[in-house]
């Protein structure tokens, strides 16, 4: 199993955003030294806590720093900008990063965000949906492209433009062949969309905030897609993301990871329950459909969702989970603010060179 790093902590107000941008990036290149296989980073344009704007941008300042470590968008929100510019723009960073370019995608969840851009009363998902359709025909085809697909508002060619022999009317080609990797991020249990992805080639990424009996309602979607194009899904292709802290302690590990008041991990699921419960959304926290709201409560969500101990606890928690979900590929180690920076880095070194080599031969033993 790779281990992975997703950024997109809630950092409390009140820090420079300076400040929690270096943070951020310096969890980046500490995963690449650690040996992490990729860093995903999401964007909001309107969110003071989750404060990356630009995915891409924000990896682009990576690209000298880091080695080996995979850079992905986790992710590009194609209702925000036109498919023409994520498909070039993506293009050229996977020349500049030498083909160490994933491509995350999503529609792009966040109200405010929507509203800005005065997109508000817009599908996202269909517009996501006929973003994606784009963008992997301008990386298929060959200009003047003469794009235009049924039912997508999105019409692209350089017909009446285009000069050859001055090189003009052609858009990039990404430095990967056939293109890049394609991933996208899965927040709902039972998620027709991982069907579309099985169909796509396109791969999963299962949300931290997910209860583990949802996130197990994803691969057989992924299974039937695959299915549906005559291809055989490969566990290896599936990412989930969890919340976790490993510390050499188990009585620090309880305290940074859960209980403490200025734990990050109890600011991150009190921030994300607060935003559940406006949007209606809490029966992500629900083991079934009929459990009273009431029980919702933060110590209940952080219980279900931080796997917290010493390397030995977490490597043995994690299989436990493996077990509810099934074989997947990739653990995804989700990045949270730094409120005690020592600890936060060892976190990260512990499950990198204790908790996964023991993850990885306890699933050779079973």
């Amino acid at each position: 199993m790779r281990l992975g790093y997703f950024s997109m902590p809630l950092h409390p107000l009140g820090r420079s955003w300076r400040e929690t941008l270096t943070e951020d990036r310096d969890a980046v290149i500490l995963a690449d030294r650690l040996g992490f296989h990729d860093a995903f980073i999401g964007e909001h344009l309107t969110d003071k806590h989750e404060n990356i704007t630009n995915s891409l941008l924000f990896l682009a300042t990576l690209i000298s720093d880091t080695e080996r470590i995979r850079l992905a968008t986790g992710t590009t929100n194609l209702s925000q900008q036109h498919p023409v510019l994520v498909a070039a723009n993506s293009a050229m960073f996977d020349h500049l990063s030498g083909g160490r370019f994933i491509l995350g995608v999503s529609p792009g969840a966040l109200p405010s965000d929507a509203e800005v851009l005065g997109i508000l009363d817009e599908d996202r998902n269909q517009l996501f949906a006929e973003a994606i359709d784009v963008i992997t025909a301008i990386w298929e085809g060959e200009p003047p492209y003469r794009i235009e697909l049924p039912g997508n508002r999105f019409k692209v060619t350089t017909e009446s433009t285009i000069d050859l022999d001055l090189g003009v009317g052609v858009l990039p080609k990404p430095f990967q062949e056939p293109r890049p990797e394609i991933v996208g991020t899965v927040v709902a249990p039972y998620s027709k969309g991982v069907v579309a992805m099985g169909r796509r080639d396109f791969h999963p990424l299962s949300a931290n905030f997910l209860l583990p009996q949802w996130v197990a309602t994803h691969w057989p979607n992924y299974v039937e897609g695959k299915q549906a194009v005559g291809a055989v899904a490969d566990p290896a292709d599936w990412r989930i993301a969890r919340t976790v802290f490993v510390a050499d302690d188990a009585r620090v590990a309880e305290r940074y990871g859960r209980a403490d008041a200025t734990s990050p991990y109890r600011f991150y699921y009190a921030q994300m329950l607060t935003k559940m419960r406006k949007i209606g959304r809490l029966g992500l926290f629900k083991t079934h459909r009929d459990q009273p709201d009431e029980e919702i409560t933060l110590d209940y969500v952080l219980d279900r969702l931080v796997i917290t101990g010493t390397p030995e606890s977490v490597a043995e928690q994690i299989l436990a989970f493996r077990e509810q979900t099934g074989d997947f590929g990739e653990l995804v180690y989700a990045g949270l603010d730094w409120v005690d920076p020592q600890l936060a880095r060892r976190s990260m070194e512990l499950m990198a060179q204790k908790v996964m080599p023991a993850v990885n031969a306890g699933i050779g033993a079973r």
